[in-house]
């Protein structure tokens, strides 16, 4: 009775979120979260989550970021599908090359759960990355204490309320709360943490992070260039890059940040643009029902405040009220114009002039490393060279933001833009522990001699350099049957 009332007073004196970590780590604990079939069917569970609450999902987002048509749950149904169908081939042991020491040994990389995982949403797309973090961490058989984005506060309250229907309360709890409730969360010991966010805060993640030795993966931002080549098709490069860029009200992390062109061809640019605004949002975005509106008030005062000192070509108009920013171009902006110190995530689009690729180049490596780069040009030789004279998360040539609808390509930062990375297998690793496992047997202890000290295996020093080497058990196979077709082709000769 002592310890049950000690247990109480403990338990009475600590936080929420302690108590929600605790309870997710002894969950963990427990081992249920590790079999494939409970991965599978929590999965499952989150897919008919997502089919069953559409309706739900888009009212949050409607009344969070004014979107309609962009789906809130941008793609997670079908990484959900892919880690639901290939899971047992991800968490299978994964076999490596042997030496000759170790040829009649288990040798393989075998993923296991990491723990208690902690994933931080953000705010401009609440669903989609707040739950891919969550899918990763669920198919790696970890727990998952899940922080949406209080901004996104209509968002965040549906995923506090109808998620714990869909999975296990234990495992999955969703915390909800501003910024001491992710203090208090940052305070706890947990096994890795997904952050997705800007810089800024990231870096407090990662500070609050290495008191505990806590591995992090952080999906930042940053300022995303678009090179545009003056030979390229401008009707096309320009309608590509207006969608991209006043999607979400320009809200994306990977929209084009600002475009990098030459004098010549500066006007046309803007004006493809225009016709390009007009096209998809009509002559008044203001009324048009699927053009977004700037998160708050604060964020609005933010993105004018950077219109000081550039000269608008397009837009510019707005409504406080509404935190309503029309789909705007600056042009014969420089890089030290107030608009290019800071990542803009709004639908404000300088035009910087360079003289040609060479410049262009230049700029771009002068500044920290985005989290996307996009060139737009027919010249094949050119984009190759711009991948190579680079760094960027990514590199999407022709086209604005559809690597991330790529599930097979790895989507994360360098540098300033960000640490790790996530989609399908590549979150599953992330989120998982590969470890390397070696299984010997207790026999061929005279073989097994070779490794001692020199000493120990004085007469077979000689061989001991060619039995520790590696050995590509792929080539030795090729080799023998290479052997075994040639024995056979010489014998059929002879016979004949």
């Amino acid at each position: 009775r002592i310890g049950f009332i000690l247990d109480r007073f403990w338990r009475d004196s600590m936080s929420r979120e302690q108590l929600v970590v605790e309870r997710a780590r002894r969950a963990f604990q427990t081992g249920m979260s590790k079999p494939l079939k409970f991965r599978v069917h929590q999965l499952k569970n989150l897919h008919r989550f997502i089919t069953e609450r559409r309706k739900d999902i888009a009212d949050a987002v409607k009344k969070d970021l004014n979107k309609v048509s962009v789906g809130g749950t941008l793609g997670l149904e079908g990484e959900i599908d892919v880690a639901v169908e290939r899971l047992a081939e991800w968490a299978a042991p994964r076999p490596v090359e042997k030496s000759l020491l170790t040829i009649l040994d288990e040798v393989y990389i075998q993923p296991e759960p990491l723990g208690v995982v902690l994933i931080i949403g953000a705010w401009n797309y609440p669903w989609a990355v707040t739950l891919q973090p969550l899918v990763a961490a669920i198919a790696a058989g970890n727990a998952a204490v899940v922080k949406p984005s209080e901004v996104s506060s209509h968002s965040a309250k549906v995923m506090e309320e109808l998620l714990p229907l869909y999975l296990d309360k234990e495992l999955y709890p969703v915390v909800c709360g501003g910024v001491s409730e992710t203090q208090e969360l940052l305070r706890q010991r947990f096994d890795h943490i997904f952050y997705t966010g800007n810089s800024t805060v990231g870096k407090l993640v990662m500070e609050a992070a290495a008191r505990h030795l806590t591995p992090v993966t952080l999906e930042l931002g940053g300022k995303s260039p678009c090179y545009i080549d003056k030979d390229v098709d401008l009707r096309v490069a320009c309608r590509r890059i207006t969608w991209g860029k006043f999607v979400n009200c320009g809200q994306t992390c990977i929209a084009p940040d600002y475009i990098l062109c030459e004098p010549s061809i500066q006007d046309r640019v803007v004006e493809e643009i225009r016709k390009c605004i007009t096209e998809f949002y009509t002559d008044d975005p203001k009324t048009f029902e699927d053009y977004g509106r700037i998160i708050n008030q604060r964020h609005f005062q933010r993105v004018m405040s950077l219109l000081e000192g550039s000269t608008v070509a397009i837009g510019g108009d707005s409504d406080q009220s509404q935190c309503y920013i029309a789909p705007t171009v600056l042009k014969d902006v420089t890089g030290g114009s107030k608009v290019m110190q800071e990542e803009i995530f709004g639908p404000l689009l300088p035009i910087v002039t360079v003289s040609g690729v060479d410049e262009a180049i230049q700029f771009i490596n002068e500044r920290e490393k985005p989290l996307a780069l996009y060139v737009f040009s027919p010249d094949n030789k050119l984009i190759r060279r711009v991948i190579a004279e680079t760094s960027s998360g990514a590199l999407v040539a022709n086209d604005c933001l559809v690597h991330f609808t790529v599930s097979a390509l790895p989507f994360g930062g360098v540098g300033n833009s960000g640490i790790g990375r996530y989609h399908s297998q590549h979150g599953f690793d992330q989120l998982s522990h590969l470890r390397a496992c070696l299984i010997k047997k207790l026999n061929l202890e005279d073989a097994n001699a070779m490794r001692y000290p020199p000493h120990t295996a004085k007469k077979l020093g000689w061989a001991r350099f060619f039995l520790l080497k590696r050995v590509n058990l792929r080539r030795l196979r090729r080799m023998a049957l290479l052997a075994l077709f040639s024995a056979m082709a010489a014998f059929i000769v002879q016979v004949r």
